[in-house]
């Protein structure tokens, strides 16, 4: 699969015919206008999107206040960080990013001279620890931090600083304590939610006898995205957002003290990061005038039916079950494949979000489009019925676009600060092949004319980010090296 950044100046405009042509043209003259037809649902317009801008402001802002909290869909949970590094950390320091099938344990050294080393090793969490007992998934990452340390001959006499990337629903609390407010992303472990994660994976680590780790920060990885595009950006202060598309979809933002009415920690600094929890946006019905056939039928076969309906019209874990969907859905009514259907593109969960990918990027002839339909049993496809799977996919990744760009712009417009770095991470923005460039544009039309704004891509960001919490965690032991956002 191509990255990113392999695929730019590759673009080329698209869905001119539906009046909505924003710099964009793939060739849909082989689409059928039934299809097409069929698909406006998926598509959204200007005026659609700046409802929900609104809708998701007024939602963030509930969030914030301590009478509207406990009624809002968005939480804006307060991460109680505030402070970026400065490049004055200095030492080890591990991290473990937990937010899908996978983790991540992460060492990082920082040194004198911008000095920065990374060894990191990842883990699977298999299928029935990811809905068993939570004290069954705890021990396994304690495990795996065990397996690591031994691995990189670490010095256990001395307890190593940790950061803890938990890329769920968080209340936090402090720094080091937060409630797990919900599972999402396909996870359902038993005994965890409403329950202090930073204790129950003290407790796992106690357990074995044999780790001497530190906890020091608990955080999400848009947050870990955010401290971790600071930190590259040679300690930039105008990185303000961090966000997440990938397996989820989720963003953090720098907010001001005042307006985090429910932040009890040091209002002697004047910002602080808030983990907004967007994911969640819609639950309260505001999204059910854009949502489809598809989006319900996804939701209602969930592990969490009626939650976080706003990333799972955007997210990794969805898109391409939304395709899927369509592309039965089309081919019932002999729209597609003459009516053809094999046993994998009518299996729950086959057509993976990389497939979405893979067929957008394609160049010429279809064959990408030809293989991916092959491994799906669909063989001898026709060139209109690989016109048309494109285009489905084209519609559900712009639609997935266009929704992300909703809230960033959003966010921007609350905070109105006049140049702003943005932290991006996650599978979806980083292989897609075009939704880097559908968001800048869709987000530059949904901002104020006078904010500039840039999209960082983040390697590692969410596990890099734990790391770098954590050292500036240890950092700020010492009061005279503390070093703030600039933000207004």
């Amino acid at each position: 699969m191509r990255t990113k950044p392999e695929m730019m100046g590759q673009l080329r405009p698209a869905f001119s015919e539906l009046n909505i042509s924003e710099g964009f043209e793939f060739d849909t003259e082989l689409v059928t206008n039934e299809i097409k037809e069929d698909c406006k649902s998926l598509l959204l317009s200007n005026e659609q999107l700046t409802t929900l801008m609104k809708d998701m402001d007024g939602a963030i802002r509930n969030g914030l206040g301590k009478d509207t909290n406990p009624s809002s869909i968005v939480k804006c949970y307060v991460t109680y960080v505030q402070d970026l590094p400065n490049g004055t950390e200095r030492g080890k320091f591990l991290a473990l990013d937990l937010g899908g099938t996978n983790f991540r344990v992460l060492l990082i050294e920082l040194g004198e001279n911008n000095y920065f080393h990374m060894d990191s090793e990842i883990f699977k969490v298999p299928a029935h620890i990811q809905t068993g007992k939570g004290s069954e998934l705890f021990d396994h990452i304690a495990k795996c931090l065990a397996e690591f340390i031994k691995k990189h001959n670490l010095d256990n006499k001395k307890a190593l600083p940790l950061g803890f990337t938990f890329s769920f629903p968080l209340r936090q609390v402090g720094l080091t304590k937060g409630y797990l407010n919900s599972w999402t992303k396909g996870f359902n472990c038993s005994g965890v939610v409403d329950e202090d994660v930073v204790r129950l994976l003290k407790e796992a680590i106690k357990r074995r006898k044999d780790l001497n780790l530190r906890l020091t920060a608990v955080l999400n990885d848009a947050t870990g995205t955010l401290m971790s595009c600071a930190h590259k950006t040679r300690f930039s202060k105008n990185c303000f957002v961090g966000l997440i598309i990938g397996t989820g979809c989720n963003a953090c933002y720098v907010e001001k003290v005042e307006n985090a009415e429910l932040f009890d920690g040091d209002k002697t600094k004047p910002h602080v990061i808030v983990n907004t929890e967007w994911g969640a946006f819609g639950d309260d019905g505001k999204l059910d005038a854009v949502r489809t056939k598809y989006d319900r039928e996804i939701d209602e076969d969930s592990l969490n039916p009626g939650r976080q309906r706003f990333e799972k019209m955007i997210s990794g874990m969805y898109m391409g079950e939304i395709v899927r969907l369509a592309i039965v859905d089309l081919a019932n009514q002999n729209k597609l494949f003459e009516g053809r259907l094999s046993e994998q593109m009518k299996t729950k969960g086959a057509f993976g979000t990389s497939f979405v990918s893979d067929i957008e990027g394609d160049k010429a002839n279809y064959k990408e489009t030809l293989k991916v339909l092959s491994e799906m049993g669909i063989n001898d496809p026709s060139l209109v019925d690989c016109a048309n799977v494109r285009y489905i996919c084209e519609c559900v990744s712009r639609r997935s676009a266009h929704l992300v760009s909703a809230g960033l712009a959003a966010l921007l417009n609350k905070m109105d600060e006049k140049s702003v770095t943005i932290g991006v991470d996650g599978s979806v923005y980083r292989f897609h092949p075009y939704f880097h460039k559908l968001m800048v544009e869709k987000t530059k039309q949904l901002t104020k004319s006078d904010i500039k704004f840039d999209l960082m891509l983040s390697e590692d960001g969410s596990g890099r980010g734990a790391a770098l919490v954590a050292a500036v965690a240890v950092r700020d032991e010492l009061p005279s090296m503390t070093n703030g956002f600039s933000a207004k």
